[in-house]
């Protein structure tokens, strides 16, 4: 049985952890510490913009996580110090990694662009992973399924590229709405990456499984 609530601040490093694997950071760096440090950032960055945090438990173990930013609800876990450390990151990757950084970003906010023209988004699924070590299934679908029943009728959208499970987001609804090709170049290698743009309106009938 998979219970879903607010995300427990002792599991915030556990849930860095499903990110290394479930958004493949070992793509692109190998380095144990790196990888610890770039998922630190990673979580910081996407919890400081959060207005949702929920989080999977089976038997109260920590197994999944899903963080939302909709508009006009309060970003609750928004902090000065999360802030500096992102800006702080920010600035050394661009540094170590060089130009490929920002290739990413880039695709995105034009993706972004595209997509409002023809629609006018409530907000975004920033962050959902699952623990890759855990059995059960259904992790994400019930993740999902507790935000979208409080979310019903409004418009959500997230990143993802070729490196994640994208076909997750098809089975449950969510369309294929932009997508870019790019090259992130790391100085050391080179990765080809399709950036991607997911969408869905929340039918009202949804409810919470």
């Amino acid at each position: 049985m998979i219970k879903i609530r607010e995300i427990r601040k002792q599991d915030y490093k556990k849930a860095q952890k499903f990110a290394i694997q479930g958004m493949h950071f070992n793509w692109y760096m190998d380095h144990k510490i790196i990888l610890s440090l770039y998922s630190k950032y990673f979580w910081h960055m996407e919890l400081n913009r959060a207005t949702k945090a929920y989080g999977a438990y089976a038997d109260d173990c920590f197994v999944g996580v899903l963080l939302a930013d909709m508009k006009g609800e309060k970003k609750r876990f928004h902090s000065l110090w999360r802030t500096a450390f992102v800006k702080a990151f920010n600035v050394l990757q661009n540094f170590v990694a060089g130009k490929g950084v920002g290739e990413y970003d880039t695709a995105n906010q034009e993706m972004f662009v595209s997509f409002c023209k023809n629609q006018k988004p409530d907000g975004e699924i920033v962050f959902l992973a699952a623990d890759p070590e855990c059995k059960i299934k259904g992790v994400g679908t019930a993740l999902l399924s507790a935000f979208e029943a409080e979310e019903t009728g409004k418009v959500v959208y997230l990143y993802t590229d070729s490196a994640c499970t994208y076909p997750f987001y098809e089975h449950r609804g969510f369309t294929k709405s932009e997508a870019r090709d790019i090259v992130i170049d790391l100085k050391k290698k080179k990765v080809r990456l399709q950036c991607l743009l997911y969408s869905k309106t929340i039918p009202s009938n949804t409810q919470l499984v």
